[in-house]
Parts: C-alpha cells; sequence; structure tokens
C-alpha cells in the first residue's frame, strides 16, 4: 500500500494536487492511503520548505509544484513495484 501525503494549507495547488493523486491512484487501481496535511506546525518537521508538497511512503517527491500528471504515474508505479519486491524478499 502506499501512504500519500499532501503538504499545504490547502490552496487551490495543494487541492489539485490532491485530486490528482486520487484520480491516478483510481485509474491504476492502486492500493493507497491519500491523505492531507495541513498543520502548518508539522511542514518544518516533515521537511517542507514549499507547498504544495508530495510525500510517499514517507518521501518527500516534490515541493513548491504539482508534477504532470504522467510523473506523479511513472513515481507511484515505482513506488508500487519497490512495495511488492519488499514483500518477497
Amino acid at each position: 500500500m502506499l501512504t500519500i501525503r499532501i503538504v499545504g494549507s490547502g490552496c487551490i495547488n495543494c487541492e489539485n494536487l490532491y485530486q490528482l493523486c486520487i484520480n491516478i491512484a483510481a485509474e491504476n487501481n492502486l492500493d493507497a492511503d491519500i491523505q492531507k496535511i495541513t498543520d502548518k506546525e508539522k511542514f518544518a518537521d516533515l521537511g517542507i520548505w514549499m507547498t504544495p508538497a508530495l510525500m510517499v511512503n514517507g518521501q518527500v517527491l516534490s515541493q513548491g509544484k504539482i508534477p504532470t500528471k504522467s510523473t506523479l504515474e511513472h513515481w507511484l508505479k515505482k513506488r508500487i513495484s519497490s512495495s511488492m519486491m519488499n514483500i518477497f524478499r
């Protein structure tokens, strides 16, 4: 399962990134827990300095921009493949 966190204040770009993640997960039948983190007190603790930010499985993948759909899809599929490989080790 992918753990996806959208970190940001709730601005339109944060919402767009959140919806993009939901759409990609649904279109590709990815098992994902997608949540928003809007508490500004937590941003620095997570290593986030620019929003919107995308974290997948605890790793910050982007900050300050919305990745293209194809880029985000590639990142998520790569991470789900890595997760599956770890199960079989």
